[in-house]
């Protein structure tokens, strides 16, 4: 028998029925980019010295002479002057980089958020220069999240929002860092001064956080002392070896080779392939005491599936890196083989951060993407705006199976390139293109099978310029990764 027939209506009273609830969070959100995702501005010369993503502007910074002199620290900055370089907003445009290859700006990230919060007012964006230390961040960082979460307690939106919040309790922060980021908002938490944000703190998401450094780093610091690279990476080298945001990025997990062992670096190793000694010491000691404190309310993101170098070893002071890490077991011992071999284990990453780094606690949330991508792909943003609106913890979902990309960091126009699509033999429903981040050129290129679990596809640009490699699939995460293409050889361009 029905309802209906039972005397029972679905809607008693038409025009009292209730209306839907939006799904939105009451909380305040605080965004912290990663390294090279916050546009910086030297106020001693009055111009944008990173963040201006055009072929014309990239062409200048990684192909002259002087380029990228602003970016290297002054001895005053080094001694803790920090006035010069001011961090104005986030990453605008598509942006590049050796060896951290694209990043994408924060649009589609910050639209996600806006979709899930009360207010657009609830939203704090924290750019930093991210050439200095992390600890150099720590109580800018917890003071401006303070101010934030003051001012949005009190704001109309908030007050109406709470009202539909399940516990009906007042509005706590979140926070959504990306790469670098992560490792300031570890440091705002827990050595920013404040003492309650921890508890007004409702969660905590990290992207691609490398909480253990990244061999990366090391491969820059070594580009001046290693076989000869394209002038770019040159240039970053140089910057790089005055700049402590970069030595904090530093491998502080077993990844030398030494003989019969693998062990951690020391300064002594920092400064033989080519980096700063005190620099890197210093950067051990603020992590130690940093990582006495867990993260609080912490869901780690980790890409997956991409080729990342992940362990390295030290020749006559040329860095030559793998793709493989080491394990200890529960006792810290190394793990070997039966013939007393450290085992390897290859389990890939973002492509800069290797999975095992980019969570401090086992568990971690996969995600198929590179790293510059982290914080725009489609299930990055799906993940942010579900952890945005949880009430509860209720534990990360699985990945699916994915595709990884493997794609040139710097290409010359009108030459082929190879790229690489792994996890797969099977080219069908797989679609790759490359397109120019600032004009109307687009092409595809046939994907075609390569063996051993991938397929590869051969492109050509026409010009200078940062273009975007593309991957869609039928059964797969899309997949995109930025790639700059400039001149051969090692001469400087002119001014």
């Amino acid at each position: 028998m029905t309802d209906q027939a039972q005397g029972y209506s679905p809607n008693p009273s038409p025009g009292l029925e209730p209306q839907l609830v939006p799904a939105v969070t009451h909380d305040a959100v605080v965004v912290v980019p990663g390294i090279m995702g916050s546009e910086l501005y030297d106020t001693s010369r009055n111009e944008v010295i990173w963040g201006l993503a055009n072929s014309r502007w990239l062409t200048r910074a990684w192909l002259t002479r002087s380029g990228l002199d602003s970016l290297r620290l002054t001895p005053d900055e080094l001694a803790g002057e920090h006035g010069r370089v001011r961090a104005r907003r986030l990453l605008e445009t598509a942006a590049w980089s050796p060896f951290f290859k694209g990043f994408e700006p924060y649009h589609k990230l910050l639209n996600t958020i806006e979709s899930t919060v009360a207010h657009h007012s609830a939203i704090l964006t924290f750019p930093y220069d991210w050439r200095l230390p992390v600890s150099a961040h720590a109580r800018t960082l917890a003071a401006a999240a303070r101010d934030h979460l003051t001012r949005w307690r009190s704001h109309p939106a908030q007050i109406a929002a709470r009202a539909h919040a399940v516990d009906d309790r007042e509005a706590r922060l979140v926070f959504i860092a990306h790469s670098m980021g992560g490792l300031v908002t570890y440091a705002a938490l827990n050595l920013g001064g404040d003492h309650d944000l921890t508890d007004d703190t409702r969660g905590v998401m990290t992207l691609g956080t490398p909480f253990q450094g990244s061999v990366v780093a090391a491969n820059i610091l070594n580009t001046l002392q290693g076989a000869p690279l394209p002038l770019p990476h040159n240039r970053l080298a140089t910057a790089a070896a005055t700049m402590p945001g970069v030595h904090d990025l530093l491998p502080r997990f077993l990844c030398l080779e030494d003989g019969p062992t693998v062990r951690t670096l020391t300064p002594a190793d920092v400064a033989d392939l080519g980096g700063d000694k005190e620099l890197f010491a210093a950067s051990q000691n603020f992590f130690g005491d940093l990582y006495r404190q867990p993260l609080p309310h912490h869901r780690p993101i980790a890409g997956i599936g991409q080729e990342t170098v992940q362990s390295l070893q030290l020749h006559a002071g040329v860095v030559h890196a793998s793709e493989y890490c080491f394990r200890e077991d529960s006792n810290g011992e190394l793990k070997r083989d039966k013939h007393g071999r450290p085992l390897r284990y290859p389990v890939k990453g973002d492509g800069t951060v290797h999975r095992v780094s980019a969570s401090p606690v086992r568990r971690a949330m996969p995600i198929h993407a590179q790293h510059g991508a982290l914080a725009s792909g489609k299930q990055a943003l799906r993940t942010v705006a579900d952890f945005l609106l949880e009430d509860d913890h209720l534990g990360p979902d699985q990945a699916d199976d994915g595709l990884g990309l493997n794609v040139p960091d710097y290409v010359h126009p009108h030459t082929k390139w190879d790229i690489a699509i792994t996890g797969t033999d099977d080219a069908t429903g797989i679609e790759c293109t490359i397109s120019a981040v600032d004009s109307d050129y687009t092409r595809s290129a046939r994907v075609h099978a390569d063996g051993d679990d991938r397929l590869r596809a051969t492109l050509t640009v026409p010009d200078t310029g940062l273009y975007r490699v593309t991957v869609r699939s039928d059964h797969s995460h899309t997949l995109t990764q930025l790639v700059f293409a400039g001149p051969d050889g090692t001469e400087y361009l002119d001014e």
